[in-house]
């Protein structure tokens, strides 16, 4: 079992959550709250818990399973971020933005990945 509060990767993917609710949610519309809004949050929020869940595992391989599912939601993130943006419900700034800390996670979590199959 590992100590997820000191996984680098879980505390950008909390910081990218924070950065989903305080920047990117409140630029939705209402139309958007039970649908595209309520996806992009879960999916925000999947990232890290999937990574808390795994951490609290036995062994590498289950770790690495739940970081998997944690990358799985990255992706899920990306694409609703780009709806969001193509919708035109996200300006370009705060796109671009969300973007590179979704990349940033993504490439922890493979880079982390590679070194638990090794």
């Amino acid at each position: 079992m590992r100590d997820y509060q000191k996984l680098d990767v879980w505390k950008k993917s909390h910081l990218m959550v924070l950065f989903v609710y305080s920047d990117i949610l409140p630029m939705f519309p209402a139309s958007e709250k039970y649908d595209l809004y309520s996806q992009v949050k879960r999916a925000a929020y999947s990232v890290p818990l999937n990574i808390v869940e795994g951490a609290g595992r036995n062994s590498e391989q289950d770790f690495a399973r739940f970081l998997d599912i944690a990358l799985g939601s990255c992706h899920e993130v990306e694409y609703a971020c780009l709806l969001a943006n193509d919708l035109r419900y996200l300006n370009e700034d705060k796109y671009l933005e969300i973007n590179n800390k979704i990349n940033e996670v993504k490439a922890m979590l493979i880079g982390l990945l590679k070194r638990l199959r090794r």
